[in-house]
């Protein structure tokens, strides 16, 4: 079998899959974005998409802005992760969010 046949096993074995959205905003500090990512490694997860910026405030402080997407979480996890991100030095701010998609759209 080629690896898009075993994918397509997978992906009719469950039912949906999810994405979880992070967008954690902190101070723009060197510490913050390891202490972000560790949370997700101690769990043994890779994160499919991450995007950070440093951007000014209107109060002319720079604020580190990160955008995390992680697949198939379960949503106390998911949710466990963000009181954690939200409990880290320096951050601000984290909003979350969950996009759902069907087996057919993530097998294709």
């Amino acid at each position: 079998m080629t690896n898009h046949a075993y994918a397509a096993l997978d992906a009719s074995a469950q039912p949906s899959k999810s994405v979880y959205c992070y967008s954690v905003h902190a101070a723009a500090e060197p510490d913050v974005m390891p202490r972000v990512l560790e949370l997700f490694a101690k769990r043994n997860l890779t994160p499919t998409s991450w995007h950070s910026s440093v951007a000014q405030t209107n109060h002319g402080f720079d604020e580190l802005q990160i955008d995390i997407q992680v697949r198939q979480l379960d949503a106390h996890v998911a949710e466990h992760i963000a009181r954690c991100l939200r409990q880290i030095v320096h951050v601000n701010t984290v909003l979350t969010s969950e996009k759902g998609y069907s087996n057919s759209a993530l097998s294709a």
